[in-house]
């Protein structure tokens, strides 16, 4: 089997396609028109990952350009919004339309959904809403990087069993792939699985 070289890149796939939501009331940006001013906004982003257990904290890198950046970097927060195979059109949307120009929220159909520990909303049609609030931003080169404590998080009870255990898999999540979507699948296994003991059938009694 062969391989070949390419050039240094970001390779490190599949990547969480997640909807962050914004809000700056009041303020002022260069080129957003001014009936956008204070309404909240929607960026997708593929760049995001789990930081730190405890505290818990995640990290988004945005590019500086970008209108939610300078929203983000005023308010000092934002909420990370999980999405689906039903929020896929939404998804990518929002990642190649600039709130500068466009009502989101509005144009989706999607509806704000109030936190709890924050001010910016997040997205009530998404399973999964993390409240964020930044502690820091470490500018990298083409992007910079917003580290984040998690204030706090809201389930669609939709998925929540019996037994209180939440089955994010069935929500019908999103992932991104080098330009692409693709929908989440088959179960492999759970942590651990491969060193769990086996449980062996319990033999019937022969007469």
């Amino acid at each position: 089997m062969g391989k070949q070289e390419f050039k240094p890149g970001n390779m490190l796939y599949p990547l969480p396609a997640v909807m962050i939501s914004c809000q700056l009331m009041g303020d002022t940006f260069e080129g957003a028109k001014p009936e956008l001013l204070g309404k909240p906004n929607i960026i997708t982003a593929a760049w995001a990952g789990t930081v730190c257990t405890n505290p818990p904290m995640l990290s988004v890198s945005l590019r500086p350009s970008r209108y939610s950046y300078h929203i983000i970097e005023a308010s000092g927060e934002f909420v990370v919004n999980l999405t689906t195979k039903k929020l896929a059109r939404a998804t990518d949307y929002c990642g190649v339309r600039s709130g500068r120009e466009h009502d989101k929220f509005a144009e989706l159909g999607l509806t704000p959904l109030p936190s709890k520990h924050i001010k910016a909303p997040g997205i009530a049609e998404s399973p999964v809403n993390i409240e964020c609030r930044v502690n820091r931003i470490l500018p990298l080169g083409s992007h910079s990087m917003f580290l984040a404590d998690v204030a706090g998080v809201t389930v669609d009870e939709r998925y929540l069993r019996e037994n209180g255990k939440f089955d994010l898999g069935a929500a019908g999540l999103l992932a991104y792939s080098h330009g692409e979507y693709f929908l989440l699948g088959e179960k492999l296994g759970t942590f651990g699985y491969s060193v769990a003991k086996r449980k062996h059938p319990k033999r019937k009694n022969q007469s």
